[in-house]
């Protein structure tokens, strides 16, 4: 049997140096937990859309990149696919893992034409009503699946009648060390000419025509309700998209425009004193597969409200870390809202903020993302020649 720690992985990623989405920073996490349990296997990266490597991230030297978003962008899918299968048939890893599911397709040529198993990372919306026969026959060939949230895992399992041994639940971590307890920082009350004692809402999401389920536009509805009784609230929606102009159509439709700022686009490292500029953090979507950002919000110690249907259930644990609440009931989010803001919600741990940041720490923190990880890994390597 080969040793577990001289394993040879091929690893499939969208992106992770040019771009900072859920499933580019879950496979960053991913890349840097497993090279850590296993720090002398061969680690052979296939990147789609990054350009170049980028030295501040931390990964180990010998690690090997290869990257195709130099190639023109209606030809990319047709070069990354020839690379991951042309080097994949030379180098014959011991494992294939893609972070995308739209990847395993090339995966399952690979398993077909030389034995290599494969797994596949399900985030959210492109892991559900999947209708694609290559890829509906790649999930059901997969040696394992991994899905970020139970919510995710279920819609797999009953969509695509899969096996539910071999799906397992892998889910989303926050890097404690971005994410901490502060003051609302000085800068950011003047740029949106904010008061420190002010109430603040705060949305981080993407604001695109196809995103609309993330909630922001139920708060936007439940603003009247809520300045009956905090008149000097205000949102905070931080983001970019499509959907920016209708959503200023919106603020003026409601009389809002005094109430709420769109931020616009936020750098990373910008995020942590937005979430500590506000007072609770609220996205109650309907789609998300997990919403890293509920994470990152408790983890600065924000009571942190979500919706009650979807990924979210598993970011707030079942209501244990935050408040869920009907997405589509604008009435219950005023109310909690509400009820957050004057520090009278019966929920007992959102006016404690230390609490709720070692509640995340110790439920999704770093090194519970690499435990379950290494479990997975050993019931591979069980298997291993």
């Amino acid at each position: 049997m080969k040793k577990k720690e001289n394993l040879s992985f091929n690893l499939w990623f969208p992106n992770i140096f040019e771009f900072k989405g859920g499933i580019q920073v879950y496979s960053a996490v991913f890349l840097q937990a497993l090279q850590e349990l296993l720090p002398e296997s061969s680690y052979q990266v296939f990147l789609k859309h990054d350009t170049r490597y980028l030295s501040s991230y931390k990964f180990f030297e010998k690690t090997n990149y290869y990257f195709a978003g130099n190639s023109p962008l209606g030809l990319r899918t047709a070069i990354f696919a020839a690379q991951i299968m042309g080097y994949g048939l030379w180098q014959k890893p011991n494992l294939v893992i893609a972070t995308h599911l739209n990847f395993t397709p090339a995966a399952y040529w690979l398993k077909k034409i030389a034995g290599i198993p494969y797994w596949g990372v399900a985030h959210g919306v492109e892991a559900w009503n999947i209708e694609n026969p290559s890829l509906k026959t790649a999930l059901q060939q997969a040696d394992r699946i991994l899905a970020v949230s139970s919510y995710t895992r279920e819609i797999l399992i009953a969509e695509q009648n899969l096996e539910p041994t071999k799906v397992s639940i892998l889910p989303n971590t926050v890097d404690v060390s971005r994410f901490q307890i502060a003051p609302k920082p000085e800068h950011l009350l003047k740029r949106y000419g904010l008061k420190p004692e002010q109430p603040v809402i705060l949305t981080v999401a993407r604001l695109d025509n196809s995103e609309r389920s993330k909630g922001y536009e139920q708060i936007l509805h439940a603003l009247p309700q809520i300045r009956t009784s905090i008149p000097n609230v205000h949102y905070l929606l931080v983001g970019k998209g499509s959907d920016r102009s209708r959503i200023e159509q919106l603020i003026t439709k409601l009389n809002l425009a005094d109430c709420v700022t769109l931020a616009g686009f936020v750098p990373d490292e910008e995020l942590a004193e937005h979430y500590n500029l506000c007072d609770v953090f609220a996205m109650p979507s309907k789609n998300e597969g997990f919403g890293i950002v509920y994470l990152e919000a408790l983890a600065c110690g924000k009571p942190t409200l979500g919706g009650k249907i979807d990924g979210a259930v598993d970011a707030l644990c079942h209501g244990e870390l935050g408040v869920l609440v009907d997405p589509d009931n604008v009435g219950e989010i005023a109310t909690n809202l509400s009820q957050i803001l004057q520090g009278n919600h019966p929920h007992p741990i959102l006016s404690q903020p230390e609490i709720l940041r070692q509640r995340v720490r110790d439920t999704f923190g770093y090194e519970q993302f690499k435990h379950k990880l290494a479990a997975l890994i050993d019931s591979f390597t069980c298997g291993v020649d």
